[in-house]
Protein backbone atom coordinates (compact mmCIF):
# COMPACT_ATOMS: atom_id res chain seq x y z
CA UNK A 1 0.00 0.00 0.00
CA UNK A 2 1.27 3.66 -0.83
CA UNK A 3 2.96 5.73 2.02
CA UNK A 4 0.53 7.59 3.78
CA UNK A 5 1.39 11.30 4.70
CA UNK A 6 -0.13 13.96 6.63
CA UNK A 7 -1.77 16.82 4.85
CA UNK A 8 0.00 19.87 4.33
CA UNK A 9 -2.01 21.63 1.76
CA UNK A 10 -5.40 23.31 1.14
CA UNK A 11 -5.55 20.60 -1.39
CA UNK A 12 -5.05 17.79 1.33
CA UNK A 13 -7.67 18.89 3.54
CA UNK A 14 -10.30 19.73 1.05
CA UNK A 15 -10.14 17.21 -2.24
CA UNK A 16 -8.12 14.25 0.27
CA UNK A 17 -5.56 14.25 -2.80
CA UNK A 18 -2.45 13.63 -2.05
CA UNK A 19 1.02 15.42 -3.20
CA UNK A 20 2.08 12.51 -6.54
CA UNK A 21 -2.05 12.43 -6.99
CA UNK A 22 -2.81 15.20 -8.92
CA UNK A 23 -1.74 14.03 -12.70
CA UNK A 24 -3.75 11.10 -11.89
CA UNK A 25 -6.70 12.30 -10.55
CA UNK A 26 -7.02 15.08 -13.94
CA UNK A 27 -6.43 12.14 -16.48
CA UNK A 28 -9.43 9.87 -14.41
CA UNK A 29 -11.70 13.25 -14.03
CA UNK A 30 -11.14 13.98 -18.02
CA UNK A 31 -11.55 10.28 -18.99
CA UNK A 32 -14.73 9.99 -17.24
CA UNK A 33 -15.98 13.62 -18.56
CA UNK A 34 -14.76 12.90 -22.15
CA UNK A 35 -16.80 9.28 -21.98
CA UNK A 36 -19.62 10.84 -20.80
CA UNK A 37 -19.87 13.67 -22.63
CA UNK A 38 -19.80 11.98 -26.33
CA UNK A 39 -22.24 9.44 -24.69
CA UNK A 40 -24.60 12.19 -22.90
CA UNK A 41 -24.34 13.94 -26.09
CA UNK A 42 -25.82 11.01 -28.19
CA UNK A 43 -28.50 10.03 -25.30
CA UNK A 44 -31.38 12.50 -26.38
CA UNK A 45 -30.79 11.01 -30.00
CA UNK A 46 -30.88 7.38 -28.39
CA UNK A 47 -34.24 8.45 -26.70
CA UNK A 48 -35.87 10.27 -29.61
CA UNK A 49 -35.24 7.37 -32.02
CA UNK A 50 -36.43 4.80 -28.99
CA UNK A 51 -39.77 7.06 -29.63
CA UNK A 52 -39.33 7.15 -33.41
CA UNK A 53 -39.37 3.08 -33.25
CA UNK A 54 -42.55 3.03 -31.41
CA UNK A 55 -43.37 3.36 -27.89
CA UNK A 56 -45.54 0.33 -27.77
CA UNK A 57 -42.21 -1.51 -28.64
CA UNK A 58 -39.98 -0.59 -26.12
CA UNK A 59 -40.31 -3.49 -24.19
CA UNK A 60 -39.09 -5.18 -28.09
CA UNK A 61 -36.18 -2.81 -28.22
CA UNK A 62 -35.01 -3.67 -24.45
CA UNK A 63 -34.98 -7.58 -25.16
CA UNK A 64 -33.38 -6.71 -28.62
CA UNK A 65 -30.79 -4.91 -26.66
CA UNK A 66 -30.01 -7.76 -24.21
CA UNK A 67 -29.83 -10.37 -26.80
CA UNK A 68 -27.07 -7.77 -28.69
CA UNK A 69 -25.48 -7.42 -25.60
CA UNK A 70 -25.29 -11.45 -25.13
CA UNK A 71 -23.55 -11.45 -28.64
CA UNK A 72 -21.39 -8.61 -27.58
CA UNK A 73 -20.21 -10.51 -24.14
CA UNK A 74 -17.98 -13.05 -25.67
CA UNK A 75 -16.44 -10.34 -28.11
CA UNK A 76 -15.14 -8.24 -25.72
CA UNK A 77 -14.71 -11.24 -23.50
CA UNK A 78 -11.99 -12.72 -25.88
CA UNK A 79 -10.46 -9.38 -26.45
CA UNK A 80 -9.79 -8.77 -23.08
CA UNK A 81 -8.43 -12.12 -22.59
CA UNK A 82 -5.76 -11.44 -25.67
CA UNK A 83 -5.24 -7.75 -25.45
CA UNK A 84 -2.45 -6.77 -23.18
CA UNK A 85 -4.03 -5.10 -20.13
CA UNK A 86 -3.09 -1.66 -19.93
CA UNK A 87 -4.62 -1.21 -23.53
CA UNK A 88 -8.03 -3.20 -23.41
CA UNK A 89 -9.47 0.85 -23.00
CA UNK A 90 -7.34 1.75 -25.98
CA UNK A 91 -8.91 -1.15 -28.17
CA UNK A 92 -12.36 -1.30 -27.01
CA UNK A 93 -13.57 2.32 -27.30
CA UNK A 94 -11.51 2.35 -30.72
CA UNK A 95 -14.03 0.01 -31.81
CA UNK A 96 -16.36 2.12 -30.45
CA UNK A 97 -15.50 5.15 -32.02
CA UNK A 98 -15.55 3.76 -35.18
CA UNK A 99 -19.14 2.31 -34.80
CA UNK A 100 -20.09 5.90 -34.04
CA UNK A 101 -19.13 7.23 -37.28
CA UNK A 102 -20.97 4.25 -38.97
CA UNK A 103 -24.21 5.44 -37.57
CA UNK A 104 -23.52 9.05 -38.52
CA UNK A 105 -22.77 8.46 -42.09
CA UNK A 106 -26.05 5.56 -41.81
CA UNK A 107 -28.02 8.61 -40.57
CA UNK A 108 -26.71 11.20 -43.21
CA UNK A 109 -27.89 8.50 -45.46
CA UNK A 110 -31.19 7.25 -44.33
CA UNK A 111 -32.28 9.74 -42.26
CA UNK A 112 -34.12 8.19 -39.12
CA UNK A 113 -35.72 5.50 -40.73
CA UNK A 114 -37.49 3.08 -38.34
CA UNK A 115 -35.09 -0.22 -38.77
CA UNK A 116 -32.24 2.54 -38.30
CA UNK A 117 -33.51 4.08 -35.45
CA UNK A 118 -34.36 0.84 -33.60
CA UNK A 119 -30.73 -0.93 -34.49
CA UNK A 120 -28.79 2.96 -33.14
CA UNK A 121 -31.23 2.32 -30.38
CA UNK A 122 -29.86 -0.87 -29.35
CA UNK A 123 -26.22 -0.51 -29.89
CA UNK A 124 -25.92 2.69 -27.68
CA UNK A 125 -27.65 0.63 -25.25
CA UNK A 126 -24.92 -1.93 -25.93
CA UNK A 127 -21.74 1.04 -25.67
CA UNK A 128 -23.24 2.66 -22.94
CA UNK A 129 -22.74 0.36 -20.35
CA UNK A 130 -19.51 -1.80 -22.10
CA UNK A 131 -17.48 1.68 -22.94
CA UNK A 132 -18.18 2.73 -18.97
CA UNK A 133 -17.48 -0.52 -17.54
CA UNK A 134 -14.64 -0.49 -19.16
CA UNK A 135 -13.35 2.69 -17.92
CA UNK A 136 -14.24 2.11 -14.76
CA UNK A 137 -12.31 -1.09 -14.88
CA UNK A 138 -9.29 0.99 -16.03
CA UNK A 139 -9.37 3.14 -12.71
CA UNK A 140 -10.33 0.22 -10.11
CA UNK A 141 -7.42 -1.68 -11.60
CA UNK A 142 -4.61 1.71 -11.29
CA UNK A 143 -5.81 2.74 -7.84
CA UNK A 144 -5.73 0.90 -4.42
CA UNK A 145 -8.79 0.54 -2.15
CA UNK A 146 -7.92 3.06 0.17
CA UNK A 147 -6.91 5.55 -2.58
CA UNK A 148 -10.90 4.91 -4.31
CA UNK A 149 -12.44 6.08 -1.25
CA UNK A 150 -10.92 9.35 -1.23
CA UNK A 151 -10.92 9.75 -4.98
CA UNK A 152 -13.35 8.03 -6.63
CA UNK A 153 -15.74 10.58 -5.93
CA UNK A 154 -13.51 13.72 -7.47
CA UNK A 155 -13.12 11.76 -11.11
CA UNK A 156 -16.78 10.62 -10.57
CA UNK A 157 -17.93 14.29 -11.06
CA UNK A 158 -16.19 14.69 -13.99
CA UNK A 159 -18.59 12.08 -15.11
CA UNK A 160 -21.06 14.41 -14.27
CA UNK A 161 -19.19 17.22 -15.37
CA UNK A 162 -19.65 15.23 -19.51
CA UNK A 163 -23.25 14.47 -18.95
CA UNK A 164 -23.88 18.18 -18.05
CA UNK A 165 -21.74 19.41 -21.32
CA UNK A 166 -22.90 16.64 -23.41
CA UNK A 167 -26.59 16.90 -23.65
CA UNK A 168 -25.93 21.18 -23.39
CA UNK A 169 -24.08 20.97 -26.62
CA UNK A 170 -26.34 18.56 -28.25
CA UNK A 171 -28.99 20.47 -27.57
CA UNK A 172 -27.06 23.77 -28.74
CA UNK A 173 -26.08 21.80 -31.70
CA UNK A 174 -28.77 19.60 -33.11
CA UNK A 175 -30.57 22.16 -35.26
CA UNK A 176 -27.01 22.98 -37.27
CA UNK A 177 -25.33 20.11 -38.10
CA UNK A 178 -28.15 17.60 -37.42
CA UNK A 179 -28.13 13.83 -35.45
CA UNK A 180 -25.37 12.17 -37.92
CA UNK A 181 -23.08 15.56 -36.93
CA UNK A 182 -23.57 15.08 -33.39
CA UNK A 183 -22.03 11.11 -33.95
CA UNK A 184 -19.26 12.67 -35.58
CA UNK A 185 -18.20 14.80 -33.03
CA UNK A 186 -19.12 12.28 -30.19
CA UNK A 187 -16.43 9.89 -31.83
CA UNK A 188 -14.14 12.55 -31.97
CA UNK A 189 -14.32 13.10 -28.24
CA UNK A 190 -13.76 9.20 -27.60
CA UNK A 191 -10.03 9.75 -28.83
CA UNK A 192 -9.60 12.18 -25.81
CA UNK A 193 -10.94 8.94 -23.49
CA UNK A 194 -8.11 7.03 -25.04
CA UNK A 195 -5.75 9.31 -24.95
CA UNK A 196 -6.73 9.88 -20.50
CA UNK A 197 -6.13 6.11 -19.94
CA UNK A 198 -2.69 6.31 -21.34
CA UNK A 199 -1.85 8.94 -19.00
CA UNK A 200 -3.06 7.45 -15.83
CA UNK A 201 -1.35 4.31 -17.30
CA UNK A 202 1.79 6.18 -17.38
CA UNK A 203 1.40 7.31 -13.84
CA UNK A 204 1.19 4.24 -12.24
CA UNK A 205 4.21 3.18 -14.16
CA UNK A 206 5.94 6.25 -12.56
CA UNK A 207 4.46 5.85 -9.38
CA UNK A 208 4.22 2.04 -8.81
CA UNK A 209 2.47 0.85 -5.16
CA UNK A 210 4.53 0.38 -2.55
CA UNK A 211 4.46 -4.19 -1.75
CA UNK A 212 1.22 -5.92 -0.16
CA UNK A 213 -1.27 -8.06 -1.80
CA UNK A 214 -3.02 -5.99 -3.62
CA UNK A 215 -0.40 -4.03 -4.67
CA UNK A 216 0.90 -6.62 -6.64
CA UNK A 217 -1.73 -6.88 -9.70
CA UNK A 218 -0.57 -3.23 -10.06
CA UNK A 219 2.62 -3.33 -11.21
CA UNK A 220 4.52 -2.78 -14.41
CA UNK A 221 4.72 -6.04 -15.72
CA UNK A 222 1.15 -7.14 -14.57
CA UNK A 223 -0.03 -4.70 -16.37
CA UNK A 224 1.96 -5.22 -19.70
CA UNK A 225 0.51 -8.93 -19.20
CA UNK A 226 -2.81 -10.16 -20.87
CA UNK A 227 -5.32 -11.57 -18.61
CA UNK A 228 -5.76 -14.94 -20.47
CA UNK A 229 -8.54 -17.47 -19.62
CA UNK A 230 -12.15 -17.73 -22.16
CA UNK A 231 -14.11 -15.59 -23.56
CA UNK A 232 -16.65 -16.57 -20.70
CA UNK A 233 -14.85 -16.56 -18.01
CA UNK A 234 -16.45 -13.54 -16.39
CA UNK A 235 -19.99 -15.19 -16.16
CA UNK A 236 -18.17 -18.35 -14.40
CA UNK A 237 -16.30 -16.28 -12.06
CA UNK A 238 -19.63 -14.61 -11.11
CA UNK A 239 -21.52 -17.43 -10.82
CA UNK A 240 -18.80 -18.78 -8.32
CA UNK A 241 -18.62 -16.13 -5.83
CA UNK A 242 -21.00 -15.00 -3.30
CA UNK A 243 -19.81 -11.84 -3.41
CA UNK A 244 -20.18 -11.42 -7.06
CA UNK A 245 -23.67 -12.94 -7.22
CA UNK A 246 -24.71 -10.31 -4.65
CA UNK A 247 -23.27 -7.46 -6.89
CA UNK A 248 -25.20 -9.00 -9.74
CA UNK A 249 -28.21 -9.14 -8.03
CA UNK A 250 -27.94 -5.15 -6.44
CA UNK A 251 -27.18 -4.35 -10.36
CA UNK A 252 -30.64 -6.61 -11.49
CA UNK A 253 -33.23 -4.61 -8.58
CA UNK A 254 -31.17 -1.44 -9.42
CA UNK A 255 -32.11 -1.47 -13.21
CA UNK A 256 -35.82 -3.07 -12.81
CA UNK A 257 -36.33 0.25 -10.69
CA UNK A 258 -34.65 2.05 -13.76
CA UNK A 259 -36.59 0.71 -16.39
CA UNK A 260 -39.82 0.90 -14.63
CA UNK A 261 -39.29 4.93 -14.61
CA UNK A 262 -37.92 5.26 -17.93
CA UNK A 263 -40.75 3.21 -19.64
CA UNK A 264 -43.15 5.75 -17.64
CA UNK A 265 -40.96 8.39 -18.37
CA UNK A 266 -41.05 7.47 -22.87
CA UNK A 267 -45.17 7.29 -22.58
CA UNK A 268 -45.37 10.41 -20.72
CA UNK A 269 -42.61 12.19 -23.07
CA UNK A 270 -44.59 11.09 -26.27
CA UNK A 271 -47.84 12.14 -25.32
CA UNK A 272 -46.53 15.71 -24.45
CA UNK A 273 -44.14 16.67 -27.20
CA UNK A 274 -44.82 15.67 -30.57
CA UNK A 275 -41.87 16.90 -32.53
CA UNK A 276 -38.22 14.93 -32.76
CA UNK A 277 -36.61 18.39 -31.73
CA UNK A 278 -38.93 19.00 -29.17
CA UNK A 279 -38.53 15.15 -27.58
CA UNK A 280 -34.33 15.83 -27.68
CA UNK A 281 -34.60 19.28 -26.13
CA UNK A 282 -36.80 18.00 -23.51
CA UNK A 283 -34.27 14.78 -22.77
CA UNK A 284 -31.18 17.59 -23.17
CA UNK A 285 -32.88 19.31 -20.49
CA UNK A 286 -33.37 16.76 -18.31
CA UNK A 287 -29.72 15.74 -18.32
CA UNK A 288 -28.42 19.02 -17.97
CA UNK A 289 -30.25 19.50 -14.54
CA UNK A 290 -29.43 16.24 -13.03
CA UNK A 291 -25.91 15.78 -14.26
CA UNK A 292 -25.66 19.77 -12.56
CA UNK A 293 -27.06 18.34 -9.28
CA UNK A 294 -24.79 15.25 -9.51
CA UNK A 295 -21.82 17.25 -10.56
CA UNK A 296 -22.04 19.69 -6.97
CA UNK A 297 -23.00 16.77 -4.66
CA UNK A 298 -20.03 15.09 -5.82
CA UNK A 299 -17.66 17.87 -5.18
CA UNK A 300 -19.21 18.71 -1.39
CA UNK A 301 -20.86 15.58 -0.55
CA UNK A 302 -20.01 12.29 -1.85
CA UNK A 303 -16.38 11.60 0.06
CA UNK A 304 -17.70 13.31 3.31
CA UNK A 305 -20.77 10.34 3.52
CA UNK A 306 -18.41 7.81 2.43
CA UNK A 307 -15.80 8.69 4.96
CA UNK A 308 -18.17 9.30 7.97
CA UNK A 309 -20.80 7.10 7.12
CA UNK A 310 -19.49 3.91 5.29
CA UNK A 311 -19.95 2.47 1.78
CA UNK A 312 -23.58 1.02 2.57
CA UNK A 313 -24.60 5.07 3.02
CA UNK A 314 -23.57 5.20 -0.74
CA UNK A 315 -25.39 2.22 -2.01
CA UNK A 316 -28.30 1.96 0.62
CA UNK A 317 -29.47 5.99 0.25
CA UNK A 318 -31.26 5.76 -3.00
CA UNK A 319 -33.38 2.46 -3.06
CA UNK A 320 -34.71 3.92 -0.38
CA UNK A 321 -35.61 7.13 -1.30
CA UNK A 322 -36.92 4.97 -4.33
CA UNK A 323 -39.19 3.30 -2.03
CA UNK A 324 -41.06 6.74 -1.06
CA UNK A 325 -40.98 8.04 -4.62
CA UNK A 326 -43.14 5.01 -5.50
CA UNK A 327 -45.56 5.42 -2.71
CA UNK A 328 -46.15 8.69 -4.13
CA UNK A 329 -46.58 8.23 -7.37
CA UNK A 330 -49.34 5.53 -6.08
CA UNK A 331 -51.12 8.61 -4.51
CA UNK A 332 -50.59 11.77 -6.98
CA UNK A 333 -49.35 10.29 -10.18
CA UNK A 334 -48.38 14.17 -11.86
CA UNK A 335 -45.75 14.69 -14.61
CA UNK A 336 -44.09 16.70 -12.09
CA UNK A 337 -43.65 14.32 -9.39
CA UNK A 338 -42.56 11.82 -11.53
CA UNK A 339 -39.86 13.94 -13.01
CA UNK A 340 -38.71 14.89 -9.70
CA UNK A 341 -38.63 11.18 -8.55
CA UNK A 342 -36.80 10.69 -12.19
CA UNK A 343 -34.14 13.21 -11.34
CA UNK A 344 -33.70 11.97 -7.75
CA UNK A 345 -33.34 8.32 -9.10
CA UNK A 346 -30.99 9.12 -11.68
CA UNK A 347 -28.64 11.73 -9.49
CA UNK A 348 -28.82 9.49 -6.42
CA UNK A 349 -27.09 7.02 -9.34
CA UNK A 350 -24.84 8.45 -10.24
CA UNK A 351 -23.75 10.94 -7.37
CA UNK A 352 -23.92 8.28 -4.98
CA UNK A 353 -24.48 4.65 -5.92
CA UNK A 354 -21.86 4.85 -9.11
CA UNK A 355 -18.85 5.52 -7.18
CA UNK A 356 -20.02 3.03 -4.07
CA UNK A 357 -20.77 0.62 -6.67
CA UNK A 358 -17.21 0.82 -8.44
CA UNK A 359 -15.47 0.92 -5.11
CA UNK A 360 -16.64 -2.53 -4.55
CA UNK A 361 -14.69 -4.28 -7.25
CA UNK A 362 -11.32 -2.27 -5.79
CA UNK A 363 -10.46 -5.27 -3.52
CA UNK A 364 -10.65 -8.11 -6.26
CA UNK A 365 -8.25 -9.41 -8.85
CA UNK A 366 -7.52 -8.03 -12.28
CA UNK A 367 -9.43 -10.79 -13.91
CA UNK A 368 -12.61 -9.98 -11.92
CA UNK A 369 -12.58 -6.40 -12.47
CA UNK A 370 -12.59 -6.67 -16.13
CA UNK A 371 -14.54 -9.50 -17.11
CA UNK A 372 -16.60 -10.40 -14.72
CA UNK A 373 -17.36 -6.56 -13.70
CA UNK A 374 -17.94 -5.85 -17.95
CA UNK A 375 -20.78 -8.84 -17.45
CA UNK A 376 -22.08 -7.80 -14.27
CA UNK A 377 -22.21 -4.03 -16.02
CA UNK A 378 -23.66 -5.66 -19.71
CA UNK A 379 -25.32 -8.99 -19.50
CA UNK A 380 -26.60 -8.82 -16.07
CA UNK A 381 -27.73 -5.27 -16.65
CA UNK A 382 -29.46 -5.84 -19.68
CA UNK A 383 -31.05 -8.75 -18.67
CA UNK A 384 -32.57 -7.38 -15.87
CA UNK A 385 -33.77 -4.49 -18.30
CA UNK A 386 -35.29 -6.70 -20.82
CA UNK A 387 -37.24 -9.00 -18.24
CA UNK A 388 -38.35 -5.46 -15.83
CA UNK A 389 -39.35 -4.05 -19.18
CA UNK A 390 -41.81 -7.42 -19.87
CA UNK A 391 -42.57 -7.10 -16.29
CA UNK A 392 -43.89 -2.99 -16.25
CA UNK A 393 -45.53 -3.69 -19.58
CA UNK A 394 -47.54 -7.08 -18.33
CA UNK A 395 -48.25 -4.89 -15.26
CA UNK A 396 -50.00 -2.06 -17.36
CA UNK A 397 -52.41 -4.66 -18.79
CA UNK A 398 -53.19 -6.33 -15.04
CA UNK A 399 -52.81 -3.52 -12.25
CA UNK A 400 -54.68 -0.69 -11.48
CA UNK A 401 -52.59 2.35 -12.14
CA UNK A 402 -52.17 3.37 -8.67
CA UNK A 403 -50.78 -0.30 -7.85
CA UNK A 404 -48.04 -0.34 -10.56
CA UNK A 405 -45.93 1.99 -8.15
CA UNK A 406 -46.46 -0.11 -5.39
CA UNK A 407 -45.08 -3.02 -7.55
CA UNK A 408 -41.93 -0.47 -7.99
CA UNK A 409 -42.07 0.04 -4.15
CA UNK A 410 -41.76 -3.26 -3.81
CA UNK A 411 -38.67 -3.73 -5.90
CA UNK A 412 -36.94 -0.71 -4.36
CA UNK A 413 -37.22 -2.13 -0.60
CA UNK A 414 -35.06 -5.12 -2.02
CA UNK A 415 -32.77 -3.13 -3.69
CA UNK A 416 -32.05 -1.45 -0.17
CA UNK A 417 -31.48 -5.02 1.36
CA UNK A 418 -28.94 -6.15 -1.15
CA UNK A 419 -27.37 -2.85 -0.77
CA UNK A 420 -27.21 -3.49 3.29
CA UNK A 421 -25.43 -7.15 2.54
CA UNK A 422 -23.49 -6.40 -0.05
CA UNK A 423 -21.99 -3.32 2.15
CA UNK A 424 -21.28 -5.90 4.77
CA UNK A 425 -19.49 -8.44 2.03
CA UNK A 426 -17.32 -5.82 0.87
CA UNK A 427 -16.35 -4.75 4.06
CA UNK A 428 -15.36 -8.18 5.08
CA UNK A 429 -12.89 -8.51 1.86
CA UNK A 430 -11.86 -4.81 2.62
CA UNK A 431 -10.38 -5.98 5.97
CA UNK A 432 -8.85 -9.12 4.84
CA UNK A 433 -6.81 -7.53 2.04
CA UNK A 434 -5.32 -5.37 4.69
CA UNK A 435 -6.32 -1.97 2.02
CA UNK A 436 -5.98 0.89 4.23
CA UNK A 437 -6.19 1.99 7.82
CA UNK A 438 -9.50 3.91 7.06
CA UNK A 439 -11.36 1.24 6.73
CA UNK A 440 -12.80 0.93 9.94
CA UNK A 441 -14.77 4.65 9.30
CA UNK A 442 -15.78 3.77 5.41
CA UNK A 443 -16.64 0.07 6.91
CA UNK A 444 -18.46 0.93 10.00
CA UNK A 445 -21.20 -1.19 10.76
Amino acid sequence: MERSERPRSLRSILLGIRSNEPPAVCAGFLMLFSLFASYFMLRPVRETMGIAGGVDKLQWLFTGTFIATLAAAPVIGWAVSKIRRRYICHWVLGFFALNTVAFGLAFAAYGDAPWLARSFFIWLSVFNLAAISIAWSVLADIFQAEQARRLFALMSAGASLGGLAGPLAGAMLVNRIGNEGLLMLAAAILLVTISCSEVLQRWRDRFPPEHSEEAASQTLDSRNARLGGSALAGAADVLRSPFLLGVALFVVLLASVSTFLYLEQARLVAERFQSRTEQTQFFSMVDAVVQLLSLLIQFLLTARIATAFGLRALLLGLPLAMVAGFLLLSVSPLFALFIVILVIRRVGEYALVKPGREMLFTVLPPQLKYKAKNFIDTVVYRGADAISAWLKSLADLMLSPQAVPLLGACIAAAWAVSAVLIARAYCRLDAAAGSGTARERTCAE
